[in-house]
């Protein structure tokens, strides 16, 4: 057998075009195959089909057909986040700039532990993580480091929160944060979170300042823009004023909300955001990357010295005094690849109201579809959205009374019906039918302790039909 090529080098580019052919069909014969958002039939039977179409994946002699056969068979069983139709997670449709970009990154395959390795990524990174913390932290001269994504970011957030302030510090958090934040105190050897209520879904102020009054010594009060299950943004100015009041350092997990800073009309709504002295983004939801793209914004660069480390094989000394950059203590990770350089060449193509006129797209997508709810008998709407997320419920057959008041606070058993609304195992029979079917992906969200639908709306080109059938097929399948 004849070596294979390599992606890049002197033959990189002649051997690539024909591969890009080969994976282009075969996402296409994928796609027409599946037919939806979601392969039919659920796990069991997608399954057998992946089995049956890829076989041995370790043969003794090679296929030259792999990569046909590989590829279309994880599109025609993919849940594909540019079907309009697929709005369960924040999950984005990736734009096809920011693909083509990665393919580069993947060719190139620059490592950035050390400058050697990435000479140019290394100085894009900086480039571009500097103009994005200018965004959070504007005339503040902050930094930010990249990351795998929100929980990455969350973990680095509270470990420059200890290496800063002791090993005694406490993580205070609402009921709404990310499951992420209470690991990562987990993970670093913290006290046990304080867990604030958020009974409307936002951390609430003034039980947060209880919290405040009531501890002694160094604390992280961790805030959100934009809450996993319904979108939510806490009171980002109470919270600021209350940490400055008390003394408490200040992080805000803003991975879902942070691309709001790139439209005019709703970047209002982060106001209070370059209070905190960390902030999480995340371009892989709001932002239409390829996975990953998050990144930690760090207002005081000292911050960052925390993660310095030495390795003499990447960093040494006297490379480092000749002017050679020290990449080491720029991630807890060791090999990385240059995931700025899609992000870069997003910024770049889009510029900031381009991205801005993406966000604001798929916000009016949100509050379109939450008009349809409200003015249709059969669905109960949980709130108007904040960014672009919508949660609903249907309602039984021939109940049309619905409506804010028959929510039922505190925590409802999956068999529990509130007068006027279907049962939460209602709610969540539907969603599985939905999802056995391949029509439709919605979510799931608990609030006001009670089972809601999620639809998440990422993807800039879904149309008003689309949002019409998603109703419809939701309100086919409530039957039982």
């Amino acid at each position: 057998m004849s070596t294979p090529p390599l992606a890049s080098g002197p033959r990189g580019t002649d051997a690539l075009r024909p591969l890009l052919d080969t994976v282009l069909d075969a996402l296409d014969t994928g796609r027409r195959a599946r037919g939806g958002p979601l392969p039919a039939g659920g796990p069991h039977a997608i399954a057998a089909r992946l089995r049956t179409a890829v076989g041995d994946v370790l043969p003794d002699q090679g296929d030259p057909n792999a990569l046909r056969t590989v590829v279309q068979a994880l599109a025609e069983g993919a849940a594909d986040p540019a079907e309009p139709l697929c709005a369960a997670h924040l999950h984005c449709p990736p734009l096809a700039v920011a693909t083509a970009a990665d393919l580069a990154a993947s060719a190139l395959n620059p490592s950035l532990d050390s400058w050697d390795q990435a000479p140019a990524a290394s100085e894009l990174e900086t480039l571009v993580t500097r103009a994005l913390a200018e965004q959070v932290f504007p005339g503040r001269g902050g930094d930010a480091l990249v990351t795998t994504g929100g929980t990455e970011a969350n973990h680095l957030a509270l470990l420059l929160a200890r290496e800063a302030h002791g090993g005694s510090t406490r993580l205070i958090c609402g009921a709404n944060a990310h499951h992420s934040l209470r690991r990562a105190a987990w993970l670093l050897g913290l006290p046990e979170p304080i867990v604030v209520p958020a009974p409307a879904g936002t951390l609430d102020p003034a039980e947060l300042a209880a919290a405040l009054a009531g501890l002694t010594g160094p604390c992280l009060v961790a805030a959100t823009a934009g809450t996993t299950d319904a979108g939510l943004i806490d009171p980002l100015d109470e919270i600021a004023a209350l940490c400055r009041a008390h003394g408490a350092r200040l992080h805000i997990d803003a991975a879902y909300g942070g691309p709001l800073l790139f439209s005019d009309r709703r970047r209002h709504l982060l106001h209070g955001l370059d209070a905190a002295h960390t902030v999480t983004l995340d371009l892989h939801k709001l932002g239409w990357q390829p996975v990953a793209a998050g990144l930690i914004a760090v207002r005081d660069t000292q911050d960052l010295t925390a993660l310095h480390q030495r390795a003499d094989y990447l960093n040494a000394d006297d490379d480092t005094a000749a002017g050679l950059p020290d990449l080491l203590g720029r991630s807890l990770r060791t090999t990385r690849r240059p995931d700025i350089l899609k992000i870069a060449v997003t910024l770049k193509t889009l510029g900031r109201t381009g991205l801005g006129a993406l966000v604001d797209a798929v916000c009016e997508r949100a509050e379109e579809l939450a008009d349809l709810i409200t003015a249709h008998p059969g669905f109960e709407l949980y709130d108007r959205p904040t960014v672009s997320t919508v949660l609903f419920r249907p309602v039984p057959a021939g109940d049309n009374t619905a409506s804010d008041d028959t929510a039922t606070a505190g925590t409802a058993s999956d068999d529990t019906a509130t007068a006027g609304t279907a049962s939460d195992d209602t709610v969540a029979a539907v969603r599985r039918r939905l999802l056995t079917d391949g029509r439709a992906v919605l979510g799931r969200a608990r609030q006001d302790g009670r089972l809601w639908l999620k639809a998440t709306l990422l993807n800039p080109h879904t149309r008003s039909d689309d949002l019409a059938a998603l109703l419809k097929l939701v309100e086919g399948h409530t039957a039982p």
